[in-house]
């Protein structure tokens, strides 16, 4: 696949590297040719110097046999517009725009657009190594409004169905792992303890969602 990635910053440059040494064909635009610098100079695809949105230099780099757009410049406006010129333009389907602020990132799923909120994303990675022993998050989705997360199955839900644990539109067990073997598990499954359940769980329903686990069932949340 030809993948064209705007910004040659770390991320972009990262990105770029990891393509191409996975065997796809790629092309990085940037308006600062000192950029080009950090893919060294084993880097097999090719550059562009010029802004990431101009038609031309979209073209230069490929855009018309692409199969997916990164726009991963430092700012937000222009990773959205190259987002949305490549869709709307050169009806590239795969297209994901890096976003700084979440809340903008939020409007533009809405729209379609899939993106990556870098603050939401590292904030809560940087909580989970700063408080080891909180709940652990798998997953945070790119507007950081649902989760995925791992939760050990305490004893006193063991004989209660699966089914309890959930909540309609905030709470839905994905998989659960038994004695080392995961599964996607009916809602008349029963509980043991020790089970491991991965749950998506809105992120306004999680701290409800943990304290009605840690708590007998029957006696919160319902």
């Amino acid at each position: 696949m030809h993948v064209v990635v705007v910004g040659c910053g770390r991320v972009g440059s990262s990105l770029a590297l990891g393509l191409s040494q996975a065997g796809h064909s790629v092309a990085v635009i940037d308006r600062n040719p000192d950029a080009f610098r950090r893919l060294g100079s084993d880097f097999g695809g090719s550059t562009v110097q010029g802004i990431g949105f101009d038609r031309d230099r979209l073209q230069e780099a490929g855009i018309e046999g692409a199969g997916a757009v990164a726009a991963v410049t430092s700012g937000d406006n222009s990773n959205i517009v190259i987002a949305r010129v490549t869709r709307e333009t050169f009806g590239i389907e795969r297209v994901v725009a890096r976003i700084y602020d979440p809340r903008r990132a939020a409007i533009y799923e809405r729209l379609g657009i899939a993106t990556v909120a870098s603050v939401a994303w590292t904030t809560e990675r940087v909580l989970r190594r700063i408080l080891p022993d909180q709940q652990a998050v798998e997953w945070v989705d790119p507007s950081a409004r649902v989760m995925l997360v791992e939760r050990s199955v305490p004893a006193a839900w063991a004989g209660h169905p699966l089914a309890e644990l959930e909540l309609d539109g905030s709470v839905r067990v994905s998989v659960l792992a038994r004695m080392g073997f995961g599964q996607v598990p009916r809602p008349d499954l029963v509980l043991q303890e020790g089970d491991i359940a991965y749950i998506a769980v809105a992120d306004a329903a999680l701290a409800a969602f943990d304290t009605r686990l840690a708590a007998r069932p029957g006696t919160s949340g319902h």
